[in-house]
């Protein structure tokens, strides 16, 4: 897998979360709120949610559920896969996106729908923002980049 075949796969990764946040950065730039207001829906815990009108709010909630869906990820993948799209592969960033999210979402906030349409309840999982969990995240993800880092300086040292 190349460069682009990678970042192909850390945009279809983050994808689901950045869709769902576009009525409220439509609103938040027509009414005037921006970037406050989308920095408030992007950070927001539980119990501080922004208020939104109820299209944003709707409009904002089913394009949660339709990017998290393994429904949809599986008609889409079964399509590409149909159409013998030969990078059809790349859509594995948005499938890690769904099974990462199943387990790190708890019940109180954004539940992963994960067989929308077809049901709108998610599993209970423990939430991402659960602070011991978020810094075993992010020292997870300082690992793996000090890695990536080590590797490709290694590789460039050495000429390949």
């Amino acid at each position: 897998m190349g460069p682009q075949g990678a970042g192909a796969v850390v945009a279809l990764s983050v994808l689901p979360d950045l869709v769902q946040g576009l009525p409220v950065l439509a609103w938040s730039l027509a009414d005037g709120q921006f970037p406050g207001l989308l920095w408030h829906f992007a950070t927001a815990s539980p119990a501080d949610e922004p208020l939104l009108p109820a299209l944003v709010h709707t409009v904002s909630h089913h394009l949660h559920c339709t990017g998290h869906s393994a429904v949809v990820a599986g008609v889409v993948t079964a399509a590409a896969v149909a159409a013998r799209w030969r990078h059809a592969w790349v859509l594995a960033g948005w499938w890690l996106h769904i099974v990462i999210d199943v387990f790190t979402h708890s019940a109180d906030f954004y539940p992963v729908p994960v067989l929308y349409p077809l049901t709108m309840r998610g599993f209970d999982g423990l939430a991402w923002n659960t602070p011991w969990f978020q810094a075993a995240n992010y020292a997870a993800l300082a690992v793996a980049g000090l890695w990536l880092w080590r590797t490709r300086a290694r590789r460039c040292s050495s000429g390949s």
